[in-house]
């Protein structure tokens, strides 16, 4: 019996937030029937009434939700005007960065066997014996 106690009480008060951010977030011209701060007493003074009726007679009516307004199919962009980001093959910019950075790995890799040829042509003329 606790548990449904709490599963209504915590109903009512999302219920409360609800209607009090939508009434709150109105204009005041759109509101119906009361002025908007005696709409917010009523939400708060007689709860789970006073969101029920908010709802019902003082929310404005063909009000959108959100501020934008309803979302309309092909209101974006159209799709060959959307700015894509190019893939990074297709990308000559990121294509000539992968290629010099090629080139100075593979210039790096001849320095190092190089010196690395160096070094054993120097240990082999100091041992003989190897």
């Amino acid at each position: 019996m606790i548990r449904l106690y709490g599963l209504l009480f915590l109903v009512d008060l999302v219920l409360v937030v609800i209607a009090l951010i939508d009434c709150l977030s109105s204009e005041d011209a759109a509101v119906r029937n009361l002025p908007k701060v005696a709409w917010v007493f009523i939400i708060l003074l007689f709860p789970p009434i006073g969101p029920i009726v908010w709802f019902v007679a003082g929310r404005p009516q063909g009000q959108r939700v959100g501020r934008a307004g309803a979302w309309r199919p092909g209101s974006g962009f159209p799709e060959y005007e959307r700015p894509r980001p190019l893939a990074p093959d297709d990308d000559p910019e990121f294509l000539r960065s992968k290629a010099r950075e090629r080139r100075e790995d593979e210039e790096l890799l001849r320095t190092w066997e190089a010196d690395l040829r160096r070094r054993e042509e120097e240990l082999r003329r100091r041992d003989p014996s190897t």
